[in-house]
C-alpha cells in the first residue's frame, strides 16, 4: 500500500489508477490524516468474496447505489439482488414518507372504483 499526500496526488493524479491497474491500494493523505482510501478493483483487486463484502457493506452505508453495488462486486444485477436477500438485506428501502406517500396512491387508486 502507498501513501500519498494530497500535494503528490495534485501533482501526479495518474498514479492512483497506476497503483489500481497494477492491484496495489493507496492511501492520501490531507493534512497529516487519512483522507482517502483507494482500493482495486480489476483483477488484480482481490478475490470475488472480498468485492462482494465490499459492495455489500458500501450498500448497506448508502454509499453505492444497487447498480453500483454490483458493478463493484463483479456481479450482475439480479445477482447482487440474490446476494443480498440471502443475507436479509432489503433492495428496496423507503423512508416513512416514501412509504407514506406510495400508500396514499394505492388507497387514491382504490377509491376511484
Amino acid at each position: 500500500m502507498h501513501t500519498l499526500t494530497a500535494d503528490e496526488l495534485t501533482a501526479q493524479p495518474h498514479r492512483l489508477l497506476d497503483d489500481a491497474r497494477k492491484g496495489q491500494a493507496d492511501i492520501v493523505l490531507f493534512e497529516g490524516e487519512p483522507a482517502m482510501l483507494t482500493v482495486p478493483l480489476g483483477v488484480a483487486g482481490g478475490d470475488s468474496a472480498e468485492r462482494l463484502n465490499l459492495a455489500i457493506s458500501l450498500y448497506e452505508r448508502d454509499q453505492v447505489s444497487l447498480g453500483l453495488a454490483a458493478k463493484v462486486a463483479g456481479l450482475p444485477y439480479s445477482r447482487m439482488i440474490d446476494e443480498l436477500g440471502l443475507r436479509q438485506i432489503p433492495v428496496v428501502r423507503y423512508s416513512v414518507e416514501e412509504l407514506d406517500r406510495e400508500l396514499a396512491y394505492v388507497r387514491s387508486l382504490a377509491g376511484s372504483r
